[in-house]
C-alpha cells in the first residue's frame, strides 16, 4: 500500500551535504562530487560564490560543467507559473552563473542521501484517482540516474515508494522525489528535461504523472 507524509523535512547543513542553498526546496542528488580538496572534504552544504561554478568545470573538466549546465537549463525550462527561477534571467546561461547552487537560490547539488520524513497514513493508490489527496509537496528531490537511485535503495539509503513510468523515469508523488536520467547533454536530452519539468509541475501541483509525458 501506497502511504503519505504529511511533509517533506526540509534538510539543513547538518544532515546534508554538498553544494547550494542550505534552504533548498530543490534538490539534486548525484552520486560522485568534484575532485577538489574543498568538495572532497565537505560535510555541509556550501553556497557557491559568483564564479565559483566556472572555477569546478574548469578545474574538473567537462563532466561538471555539463552537470551544471543541464541544471540550469532544466529549471529554466520549468513552468513560471509553477516555478519562479526562469522569472530571475533572461537566458539559462544567467541563470546559472548569477543564481545557481548560491545562498538563497532553494537550489542544491546534494552529494549524501535524500532525508525524507517517516511515511505515515495510507492513502488510496494515486494511480486510481485523478489527483493526489497529499496536498502540495515543498521540496522537490531529483535523483540523477537510475543505477544511482537503485544503489541507494539496496543499501537502505533511501526509503522511497517509486513508481517506475520507463526506463528512466520514476516517481514518488507522496514523497516529492524523481528519478532521472544522469545531467548529460544525451542521457537528458532537451526532449527529457521537457518530460521532466511537465512531471515537476505535476508532483508540486499533487496531480497525477501521465505516462504519456
Amino acid at each position: 500500500m501506497l502511504m503519505v507524509i504529511d511533509d517533506v523535512e526540509q534538510v539543513n547543513g547538518n544532515e546534508a551535504f554538498g553544494l547550494g542553498d542550505s534552504q533548498f526546496s530543490f534538490a539534486v542528488y548525484i552520486a560522485n562530487q568534484p575532485a577538489m580538496p574543498e568538495y572532497q572534504s565537505l560535510t555541509q552544504l556550501k553556497s557557491l560564490q559568483h564564479g565559483e561554478l566556472h572555477a569546478i568545470g574548469q578545474a574538473c573538466g567537462n563532466g561538471w560543467r555539463k552537470v551544471f549546465n543541464v541544471y540550469a537549463k532544466l529549471l529554466y525550462a520549468l513552468d513560471k507559473n509553477d516555478f519562479k527561477f526562469a522569472t530571475l534571467a533572461s537566458t539559462w546561461q544567467q541563470y546559472r552563473d548569477q543564481y545557481l547552487l548560491q545562498a538563497n537560490s532553494g537550489t542544491a547539488l546534494v552529494f549524501s542521501p535524500p532525508i525524507l520524513k517517516a511515511l505515515k497514513t495510507p492513502i488510496p493508490n494515486p494511480l486510481k484517482t485523478k489527483h493526489s489527496n497529499t496536498g502540495a509537496v515543498k521540496t522537490l528531490h531529483i535523483i540523477c540516474g537510475r543505477t544511482y537511485a537503485k544503489q541507494l535503495i539496496n543499501e537502505g539509503k533511501l526509503a522511497t515508494e517509486l513508481l517506475w513510468l520507463d526506463e528512466e523515469f520514476a516517481v514518488d508523488m507522496q514523497q516529492g522525489v524523481i528519478v532521472c536520467p544522469y545531467f548529460d547533454y544525451r542521457q537528458l536530452s532537451n526532449i527529457k528535461i521537457q518530460r521532466l519539468s511537465m512531471m515537476l509541475s505535476a508532483v508540486i501541483k499533487g496531480q497525477i504523472i501521465d505516462f504519456n509525458l
